[in-house]
């Protein structure tokens, strides 16, 4: 078998249409819930199930932006979502990314302000090291949508797909630059949270069911999120790509809390070595890659400010 035969093979198998993803992803989660969920299962059947999950979990990956387009039609087909559309607002939400960014940053905002109200409370109240140092990460992710959403407002310009050159782009270096600082501070708290994480042996634990759920957002979030990063370079907004990149680094620590409440959940406390290093290799991966797109965002960003005052 040659090179392009075993692609197009690899591509038939992994690769498949919304529909066909979504016959064979809904069965293979639901038996492999009820292997995990059941006392008494067949061998032969956990394996099977731990199989078809594992496969589903892949065709999910490579498929989920297939399936969100179909639901997307099918939404935009429904007679409520038609007379919606008439609505400004709410068009221009559907079908501008960049207005769609800006609402984002708002939204991510005040919910981030949120979180680190609650941890810090909670680690007040409980007089825990993790709960504040969770509190200084999601204060951090804040202090950067505060200061992107306080240049949208000051300079709607910078949503336009052609940005104007001159005074306003030099000021969206600058803002892209400070994002890049506040990622390399806010490393230090992810430093810090893999470090308790390994310390204490512990980690995230979601009740019940809920678990599944969180799975299947955290690999939305990343994988929506990589692509937006690639996407909206395009527009050549450094506000808008600087927020896609807080989005990602959002994304990254949430696999990170889905790995250590997997490994919580399926019986990986048996083995304490075994989740010590799982948890610090994901860990020690997602910093290197934080630290990775900081570095860049300061270096490209102060190269790009030279350009300005030489023009």
């Amino acid at each position: 078998m040659n090179l392009q035969s075993m692609k197009r093979l690899l591509k038939k198998l992994f690769f498949l249409p919304p529909i066909p993803t979504l016959l064979i992803s809904i069965p293979a989660y639901g038996l492999v819930i009820y292997a995990l969920a059941g006392e008494e299962v067949n061998p032969a059947v956990a394996y099977a199930a731990y199989f078809l999950s594992a496969y589903a979990l892949i065709i999910t990956i490579t498929g989920i932006t297939g399936i969100v387009r179909l639901i997307r039609r099918g939404i935009n087909g429904h007679p409520l979502v038609r007379k919606m559309m008439d609505i400004p607002l709410v068009s221009r939400y559907i079908k501008e990314d960049l207005f769609r960014a800006e609402a984002a940053l708002y939204q991510g905002f005040f919910i981030n302000i949120l979180y680190a109200g609650i941890k810090m409370f909670s680690g007040i109240l409980f007089r825990s090291v993790w709960f504040v140092t969770l509190a200084v990460y999601y204060i951090l992710l804040a202090v950067m949508r505060a200061s992107l959403l306080h240049y949208v407002r000051k300079s709607r310009s910078c949503l336009k797909i052609q940005a104007r050159p001159g005074k306003s782009k030099a000021s969206e270096w600058r803002r892209y630059r400070l994002c890049g600082i506040i990622l390399l501070l806010m490393n230090i708290a992810l430093a810090g949270i893999v470090i308790l994480v390994v310390h204490q042996n512990s980690g995230f634990e979601y009740p019940g069911m809920l678990i599944y759920v969180m799975a299947m957002y955290a690999f939305y979030a990343t994988i929506t999120a990589v692509r937006n990063v690639v996407k909206f370079r395009r527009y050549g907004s450094p506000v808008m790509s600087a927020a896609k990149v807080i989005n990602l680094t959002a994304a990254l620590v949430s696999m990170l809390s889905l790995e250590t409440a997997m490994l919580t959940q399926f019986g990986a406390a048996d083995d304490p070595m075994f989740r010590q290093i799982m948890t610090a290799s994901t860990g020690a991966g997602i910093s290197v890659i934080v630290l990775g797109m900081a570095v860049f965002m300061i270096v490209h960003a102060t190269k790009q400010l030279k350009q300005e005052k030489e023009m």
